[in-house]
Formats: C-alpha cells, structure tokens, sequence
C-alpha cells in the first residue's frame, strides 16, 4: 500500500513568502487598473516566483497494513462459574475467535478473575487495563463474554462497539438472602433489632411463588433455630446479646430445587457485644489501707459504676454520740441485698466481719445471687479467720476454701502455682513484670496471709510455705474468688518494687464477670484474609486437637502445639471463604467456635441471574449490543465507525485501516532552473504582448 501528499519547504520564510504575495497581489492589480495588456502573463510569472520559494515537493510513502484487534473479556468469575456457563463462555470464545480470522481481525482473550477484598467482577476495570496495551486506532471492537453482572463503574470512552455476549438460560432463577441493617456493636443484655429479607429473581417456578421460606439462625455456633419469613418482604428479628466480644450471628436458608446456587442462601453478621456499665457493689467492714486501692481500681474504669460502703460505726462501737448528731447515711441494707442485688455484677466483701448488720437471709440471697449467675469476691483480713468471718454464714456453703483461724504476720512474696501459670487470670503476670535479682520476679512482699485449706476450685496464688493465697471457682451459674490478704496495695504503693497488683486485681474482677477473653477452658480463631490462628486456653495437660468443620461441610482434624503455659495454638489456610466452624473436645467438655475466612458474604454472590443492565452505559455510549448465547451464536460483521453495530444475530466491528510507514520519498515538483525559466518565459511575454499593442 502507497500514498503521496504535497508538502512545502519554503526557502524564505512564510512571513517573507506571505509579503511578497501581498506585493505581488498589489502589482498585478495595479496593471488590471491600467488596463495593461500583459497583466495576467505577469501575474501568473509572479505566482510561479511564489511556488519556486514555497518549494513544493511530492512526498511517496511506502506502507504495510497493520491489522484491527478486537479485545475478548473472558469472564470467569464466581457468578459466571455457575451451571452451564464455563462451557458456554468457552464456545463463545471460540467462535469469535474464529469470526475474527475470517475477517483478519487479530484478536487479544483478557481473562477477568473474581477481583480481590471482594471486588466481585471488576469487567470495566480489565477492560481499562487492556485498552493501555492497545493502540488505539487499531481497536475495532470489544466482546465481553458474561452475565453483565459487572461491579465496577464504567469509566471507558471506546473508539470502537462494545458487545456483551451473555451467558445464562432463559429459565434461570435465584434465591437469595439479604441483611439489611446489622449494627456492628451491641449492648449486652439490650434488644438488637435486625432485619432480614429473602428475594426470587429469574424464572421463578410457579410453583414456589408466594410460599413462605424456612430460615434458620444461631448464634456463636449454638443449635440452629427455625423460623417461617415470607418472599420480597422485610422480616423483623429480635435479638439479644449474652455474650462479650465478638458474636457471630449465621442466617441459612433451605436450598430451593433448581435454583442456580445456595452460596447467597447463608449470610453471617459479625456483633460485638460490649457492657454499657459494670456495677460493682464494694462493701468495706472497716476503714483500711487497702480499701483505697479497689476504690481507685474501680473508679479508674469509666465503665464502671462503683457502689461503695464502709462500715465506720458498727453496732457494737459505744462512743455516747447521739444518733441525730451523726452526718452518715444509713446503710441500705435491704435496698442492697433484696431489692436491687440482680442489678449488680460484681460483689466485693473488704475485710468484712459479721456484726449483725447483714442478717442470715440477706447472706443466703447473697449465696442465691451467685449461684444464678453473680459473682463474688472476698478479700480477707484478720477477721476472716476469726469467729465473725462470714465463712460461718451462708455464704460458707459456696467458699471455695475454710479458714483454719491462722494469721500469719510475716513477710512472704505472692508467687503463682501451678495452675496459676495456666490460669488466664494470672497467666503471664511473672513475666509481664521483669524479675530484678536473679531468676526471682520483682515482686515486692506482701506482711499478712490468713491460713484458708482449699475445698474446691483452683488456687492460683501461693504464699508462705505453698500455703494457697487466691482460691477462684465456679458455683452454679456463678464464680466466687477468695484472696487471703489484705495486704495487696503494697504492691500499689511500690513496696520493695511493688508488684503487678492493678493488673491482677483488673483480670480478677473481669474474669469473675464472665469476660471471655479470661475463661480457663475456651476455643477461639482469629482470621486474617483465608488464613485462621487458632487458639486453645485450657487448665490441663495435652495434647489437644481441634476439628474444623468448612462451609461444604467437610471435616479436618488439626492438632494443636503448646506454644505458652495452658496455651496451644496453630495456624491453618482455608480453602475459600465463608463461615468455618471449631470443636474440641467431647460431651459436656466440648467447646465451639465459629470464624468468617475471607467474606462469608460474597459480593460475587448477591445476584447471579444474567443480566445486562450493569454494562448497559458502556454498550449505549460504543453504539454495541447484546447476544444472548441462548439464542446461538452471532455472526461478525464489518460496519462504519458511528453506526449501530448490532442486529438481530449479528454483532459489528469497525475497520480502523491503520499501517506503518516503511519508506518515505521527497521529488520536488521542479528544479530550480525550470521554476526560473516558467517565470522569465512569463515576464517576456506579457513584455511583447504589450510591446505589440
């Protein structure tokens, strides 16, 4: 293929050339004016004065054809993965491969992959990305192989049709799940209320329209529950959150005969559960030193609100002040421990003695309280192993240890058991706070331990002569601890080094509330992308194991490796998203988790029924159509650029005729000395035709 042009390369200048013309012009009108009879020869002789400076010459390009490419979007993500549509896509992409040779098209397959964080099917994303590799004025069209369920906005300005060869059958109908609305936090104890929704799209059998839907939920892995939740219509659900930290709330719906997938049959919501307010009733026997270290522990937490009473005039104090003369307030003894006990959740008896203030009964509602689900925590001084202790009321039949009337008044350092070192509690705490001399930690002594003979429970503390110094345990619903010394707020005051006594006391107080994080025997997963940690806390020996349950319902059994005291951890990747869930152990012994790898709610997954509407803003603006494959394979045709390029059966490109130039030739029009001969040829002329008039 060849092709000439004219070009000029002036030897004076366009602004020299451009006044010359303008004399000329004005010497040539001048001799019409006078009505001279050579006038236009010596026009013309000064035109071609003109062209000789212009200097025109024939430009000749050899050039080679280069051919048009169409672009192919392959689309092989989760929605065009289902039923029959990998064979449809790789039918389609065969034949346009073919009709592309036919027309000498040369062709490029971009492939689009489900897009990662949940992207869903980033089409125009690709597309943008291959047109950078494309030159732009050989693109003569675009054929996106799809469902059109695109994710992404359209953003390209082609120079040539855009088409979407849509996959799919004309009979294909989904049912799908939805949340609406799902707060991320939730307040212990406070109705959630969340909104579900089930919706048909597609061909929906006759028969399944207008019947109700059976869904079930459970909450943390617990035993699924089923309720009846009508079709297109929002469905109410109550909830309420008994659980801190992370609850994981999993939704499923019954798989429907013919639907294309259950994979949006499922959704799970993540809640964290968090306290509103703690309430901590803290009840001193007597003024003490001590007493301001749990009151400024507790009061340090905004999330706490701290009940606090001493006891500073007891019945048996005669000092002769009358009654009306005393500022104090009575203590509400009743208001306390039968009105409002419920509303509390931790109960702290400092260095409290039996002196006839609280009655038998009141201490037996105290014993009740725990054992449904309260917690309680004594602080012993002298007086707990004395004859006043409140060991010998009601509350003895849940103490996890019988005080055997020693007090020790000695210098001694805390250190922790055995179990102690496994104990979540007080896991740790050596380490966290670094030893000074040699391999002793730096803890600073404690001057006082009352004698306690362990009855149930763990014992996590020890003092003088492994003698226990903190008992916890776990009564009915409830969990009781017993700390025998009141002489914790050395620590707080860095006697010989002080000790880590606001983190004892801060885990002692939050394990006795049920934090989860601080339960002795627990099962947990962190999951970060596919990849999940898994954590198991117990008291015991292993080894331990862990079965996990995938969304397909498959098992693997994973063994776990103690990695800290009472900590056996593993990591594993999982094979695709969605709601995984743990067991360990057996019987009453087991204990289950649950956790999302990746997105249990995959965007790819939302909606999966064909549909062109997504891309219809890129077809419109390209001048492109839509071809069902159902209704078979379309033919390629060859169309001008700016018309439709879609009909029935057919779909159209746009020659772009684009080459490269291989060689380039200059012939100047004439030499130099021919320009001049013309132009003097010219002037003599329009002389002896003058001359002769």
């Amino acid at each position: 293929m060849n092709g000439a042009s004219v070009i000029f390369d002036p030897l004076l200048g366009w602004p020299f050339i451009a006044a010359l013309a303008v004399l000329a012009a004005l010497v040539t009108g001048l001799a019409l004016w006078r009505r001279l009879a050579g006038w236009a020869l010596r026009g013309l002789g000064l035109v071609l004065i003109l062209l000789a400076l212009a200097n025109p010459s024939l430009q000749t390009e050899d050039r080679d054809s280069l051919p048009d490419i169409a672009l192919i979007l392959s689309d092989v993500t989760g929605s065009n993965r289902l039923a029959g549509r990998p064979q449809q896509v790789e039918t389609a992409t065969a034949h346009l491969r073919a009709e592309l040779a036919r027309l000498g098209v040369e062709e490029r397959i971009v492939t689009v992959p489900d897009a990662p964080d949940n992207g869903g099917s980033q089409i125009n994303t690709a597309l943008e990305a291959a047109l950078a590799e494309v030159p732009r004025d050989r693109l003569a069209g675009v054929f996106v192989v799809s469902d059109g369920l695109a994710h992404d906005p359209v953003a390209a300005d082609l120079p040539a049709p855009a088409h979407l060869v849509q996959t799919g059958e004309a009979g294909d109908w989904d049912r799908r799940l939805i949340v609406r609305n799902a707060p991320a936090y939730g307040i212990l104890g406070e109705t959630l209320r969340l909104i579900v929704r089930i919706d048909d799209e597609g061909a929906v059998p006759e028969a399944l329209r207008g019947l109700p839907v059976r869904v079930g939920f459970a909450l943390n892995g617990e035993e699924m529950q089923y309720a009846s939740a009508p079709v297109g219509r929002d469905m109410g659900l109550d909830l309420t959150l008994n659980h801190g930290g992370m609850n994981v709330l999993h939704f499923t719906l019954d798989a429907a005969p013919g639907e294309l997938t259950d994979r949006n049959n499922s959704a799970v919501v993540q809640i964290n559960g968090i306290r509103d307010r703690l309430r901590v009733l803290l009840v001193s026997g007597e003024p003490h030193t001590g007493q301001r270290t749990w009151r400024n522990l507790l009061k340090s937490d905004p999330a706490v609100d701290l009940v606090h009473f001493t006891i500073l005039r007891p019945p048996d104090r005669q000092d002769g002040v009358p009654v009306n003369e005393l500022s104090l307030i009575a203590f509400p003894t009743r208001e306390l421990f039968v009105e409002k006990i419920d509303e509390f959740d931790l109960i702290i008896f400092d260095r409290y003695r039996r002196r006839g203030i609280l009655p038998n009964a009141y201490f037996e509602n105290i014993r009740r309280y725990v054992t449904e689900g309260g917690a309680l925590l004594i602080v012993g001084g002298p007086e707990l192993a004395s004859a006043d202790s409140i060991y010998h009321s009601p509350l003895g039949q849940i103490m996890p240890a019988e005080p055997t009337a020693r007090v020790f008044e000695q210098p001694f350092t805390p250190h922790l058991s055995r179990i102690g070192q496994r104990h979540p509690v007080t896991a740790g705490l050596d380490a966290d706070w670094p030893a000074t001399t040699g391999d002793l930690p730096g803890w600073g002594r404690w001057l006082r331990q009352i004698d306690l003979a362990p009855t149930s429970g763990e014992v996590t503390m020890l003092g003088i002569g492994e003698r226990p110094l903190l008992i916890q345990n776990r009564v009915g619903d409830g969990r009781i601890a017993v700390l025998g010394s009141d002489q914790a707020w050395l620590w707080d005051r860095g006697f010989e080094g002080g000790g880590p006594q606001a983190e004892l006391l801060r885990r002692l107080a939050h394990w006795m509330m049920g934090e989860p994080d601080l339960e002795e025997e627990a099962l947990g997963a962190e999951a970060q992308g596919l990849t999940m940690r898994i954590t198991r806390r117990s008291l015991g020996d292993g080894p331990h194991s862990v079965v996990i349950i995938r969304p397909d319902d498959s098992e693997v059994t994973l063994d776990l490796s103690e990695t800290a005291p009472g900590r056996f951890t593993a990591t594993w990747q999982g094979d695709e998203p969605g709601l995984y869930r743990l067991r360990a152990g057996d019987g009453n012994e087991a204990l289950d988790t649950v956790a999302v790898l990746g997105t249990a709610n995959p965007r790819e997954y939302e909606r999966v029924v064909a549909d062109a509407a997504p891309l219809a803003p890129l077809l419109a603006s390209s001048r492109g159509g839509v071809a069902a494959l159902v209704a078979g394979l379309p033919e390629l045709r060859a169309v001008e650029s700016g018309r439709q390029a879609f009909g029935r059966g057919w779909l159209g490109i746009t020659p772009r005729g684009a080459y490269v130039t291989t060689d380039l030739r200059l012939t100047p029009f004439l030499p130099a000395w021919a320009w001049l001969l013309l132009g003097v040829g010219l002037f003599l002329g329009g002389w002896l035709r003058e001359a002769r008039r």
